[in-house]
């Protein structure tokens, strides 16, 4: 791992040789970095992708979900799983390592959770709750299933939320549409 400071701007860049995924070398540059730290960090991470490493930061196993998983969805279903992931889960755990997250860590992010309100002051509803937790779920398990990650540790937590709570409404297996 080395960094180089291109002389003529001020920045930093890296490059190097790294075995893609079909086993053929590859070459990779990464310029316009401020910092020679920024520039490493970044070949780290990259490298730590490329191997599917659990010990790469938490969002950037999103990038990688994202890859997998995307074509497999419609486009609607994909944007839904997005925002959650942008707006209730990513804030919480973007730069923590994804091997280190605890069960402690997803009960503490689950109490947060609840706390949130929506537009009108109301809490979050429970099949909201649930659906957010789900995620977050998707994800580890997904790391659990292709990555080598030990264990889920939202499994471990429990879920939050529920489903056919009052007010909520739900589909019951017929198809039909209640509210409670």
């Amino acid at each position: 791992m080395a960094a180089f400071k291109n002389k003529d701007n001020g920045t930093w860049y890296v490059q190097f040789r790294y075995t893609d995924w079909k086993g053929e070398r590859q070459q990779k540059l990464k310029r316009g970095f401020a910092t020679k730290r920024e520039a490493l960090e970044w070949e780290r991470e990259f490298l730590m992708e490329k191997q599917a490493d659990v010990n790469m930061t938490f969002e950037s196993f999103v990038a990688l979900y994202e890859r997998d998983i995307k074509p497999k969805l419609k486009l609607n279903t994909w944007r839904t799983k997005e925002s959650i992931i942008q707006k209730k889960i990513l804030p919480y755990f973007a730069k923590r390592k994804l091997s280190e997250i605890t069960s402690k860590d997803i009960m503490r992010w689950q109490n947060e959770i609840r706390e949130m309100r929506d537009c009108h002051g109301k809490p979050l509803s429970k099949t909201y709750l649930k659906t957010v937790h789900n995620q977050l779920s998707a994800i580890f398990n997904h790391a659990a299933r292709f990555y080598g990650l030990n264990l889920n540790p939202a499994r471990q937590a429990g879920n939050m939320g529920g489903r056919g709570t009052e007010g909520d409404a739900v589909l019951d297996p017929g198809g039909v549409h209640q509210v409670f």
